[in-house]
């Protein structure tokens, strides 16, 4: 054997050892990046609050009641129609309690009333609310409430002014007193409620 060639088997041994042992020293050391924590869940959105309100028109928005809080007076345009198929004539197009006019207690109610129904004669009178609806008109609960001529009613294309106190609180009926009328269904409801600071109107679903 060459003797040049043992010393380089030598150092070729020595450096092979020192990989060897350096590798083994750094191999508990882990190479890869720790894994950041995950975020907490986020905790779910509070659901809004269901809540439910009646469906009230305000007075402005039909148009046919105007309130004066200064003077504290709630007047009424009204008009009869009848329809072809409706079961009786109408007030404003609603009929057996479909609209309820809330007036405050005290104030003064003024109606301009008009028959439109080319076919039959109509009025208006206010009655205190019973068990049942009257066969006709009869006695007003206030003083003045009722067109002229509520039982024998008005002909097609007349009119009526009428004004009176809401001075006793209480439900009531806006009804035709024209026998039979009202009981087919041309009554409209009126509350005077102490508790009202204006007057409105509030409207139930059409049947």
């Amino acid at each position: 054997m060459n003797p040049m060639d043992r010393p380089l088997k030598s150092a070729a041994e020595l450096l092979l050892t020192l990989v060897l042992a350096f590798g083994c020293a750094g191999g508990g050391q882990s190479t890869s990046a720790a894994t950041p924590a995950a975020d907490p869940p986020a905790a779910p959105a509070a659901a809004a609050p269901a809540g439910t309100s009646l469906k009230t028109s305000s007075a402005d928005s039909l148009g046919w009641l105007v309130a004066d809080s200064a003077t504290k007076t709630a007047t009424l345009t009204l008009e009869v129609t009848r329809p072809a198929g409706s079961p009786s004539a109408l007030l404003n197009g609603y009929r057996a309690g479909q609209a309820q006019v809330v007036v405050p207690l005290g104030w003064t109610v003024r109606w301009n009333w008009r028959n439109a129904d080319p076919a039959s004669p109509h009025s208006l009178v206010v009655m205190v609310q019973r068990e049942k609806i009257p066969l006709e008109g009869g006695r007003p609960a206030f003083s003045n409430a009722m067109t002229r001529s509520a039982t024998e009613g008005l002909a097609s294309g007349q009119t009526d002014q009428t004004t009176f106190e809401a001075d006793e609180a209480g439900w009531y009926w806006l009804l035709c007193g024209v026998p039979g009328h009202a009981v087919e269904g041309e009554w409209l409801e009126l509350r005077v409620d102490p508790e009202a600071r204006t007057a409105r109107v509030q409207l139930k679903p059409k049947r």
